[in-house]
């Protein structure tokens, strides 16, 4: 019993194994699994072969305190997610994700166990996403950790889309369901007030599974882009939701030129999240138009391809595009017409 008892409480400073020792013990059980990694981890740079493709490139940091509370986030989900958050941006350009570079920065308050525990949620979204780990970086940080992901993948050039191809006619479509992973945080921000005020309180999720799970164990919509391809469907206009819905629509209308007109009863909701929504007092639509996080595609098509898109699952229409002197405006249930404003969170509202 001794014995379970310190293998449970073994921990090793990072210190010991110095930086390339903890790179080769982080990343020992990775292996290669594309042709077009040529070279991984172990040299001055990665090499990756494309041929004829395009090289589509997103980089996205994760800072604690920032965008994680460690309170409520258990590593593997956290590696998890920091992986998923920077291959949703592959997708949204209708492309393929091969390749990934990990960077970390980390205070002595975290152990090698503790990183194991990251680079095990790393390692199984590698492996679920069918990506590489080939390269990345460790350093010391004088407070909590920091994680930088760089996501490397590839298309044909003809397949390739852009925030920029929005024209006016286009119907705009939304896969999945938005606002839960906003829901989710909402939750576990309670909890912890509620723990912060009395630690004796045992925690109450309500049985939350699926919005807490939005929230802390993500995905990115594959599935889609493989639909698209199966479909020979490809998309006038894209971009992930990660900020909010309105925010999104601001940024295709903003590249294209282009208005929007949003049907409010278009935009797919969760069950669990109109409930939760009312139960927190707020407008279950207000949680898609600002939440973030969610990580569904928002995207455009030409009329054309409308059959395509109607049979296809897990995508609805919720608009059109239309004149940019028309403006982007949201159609209420109740029959009303609102400008849309992007209120997506902001990165930079932080106080020291």
């Amino acid at each position: 019993m001794a014995e379970k008892e310190d293998q449970e409480q073994k921990r090793t400073d990072v210190n010991e194994l110095g930086e390339f020792g903890l790179i080769n013990h982080l990343t020992s059980r990775f292996s290669i699994q594309k042709a077009s990694t040529v070279k991984g981890i172990g040299d001055d740079a990665a090499v990756i072969d494309h041929g004829n493709n395009q090289t589509v490139v997103s980089t996205d940091m994760l800072v604690e305190g920032i965008h994680f509370d460690m309170m409520y986030t258990p590593l593997k989900h956290l590696g998890y997610k920091s992986i998923v958050v920077n291959l949703s941006d592959i997708y949204a350009m209708n492309a393929i994700p091969e390749q990934v570079t990990v960077s970390i920065a980390l205070s002595n308050r975290y152990s090698v166990e503790a990183l194991d525990e990251l680079y095990e949620g790393i390692r199984t979204a590698c492996s679920f996403y069918n990506v590489d780990l080939v390269g990345g970086d460790t350093t010391s940080s004088p407070k909590g950790l920091v994680i930088s992901v760089t996501a490397v993948g590839s298309a044909p050039k003809e397949q390739i889309v852009y925030r920029d191809g929005a024209k006016a006619g286009d119907l705009i479509c939304i896969t999945g369901n938005l606002g839960a992973a906003y829901l989710g945080l909402q939750l576990l921000e309670r909890e912890k007030q509620i723990y912060l005020s009395n630690p004796d309180v045992k925690p109450n999720l309500e049985d939350q599974n699926y919005l807490i799970g939005r929230q802390l164990k993500p995905e990115a919509r594959k599935d889609m882009i493989e639909l698209f391809a199966k479909n020979e469907l490809i998309p006038t206009s894209m971009i992930d939701v990660s900020d909010g819905l309105a925010s999104e629509v601001f940024h295709i209308c903003s590249q294209s030129g282009v208005g929007a007109y949003v049907e409010e009863s278009g935009v797919p909701l969760h069950p669990d999240t109109e409930k939760m929504a009312i139960n927190f007092n707020i407008d279950p639509i207000t949680c898609a138009l600002s939440g973030g996080e969610d990580y569904e595609l928002l995207f455009t098509v030409s009329p054309a391809d409308l059959e395509k898109v109607k049979f296809m699952p897990d995508i609805y229409i919720a608009g059109e595009i239309v004149d940019k002197k028309d403006g982007i405006r949201l159609h209420t249930k109740g029959g009303n017409i609102h400008p849309i404003t992007a209120q997506g969170w902001n990165h930079f509202n932080t106080s020291e």
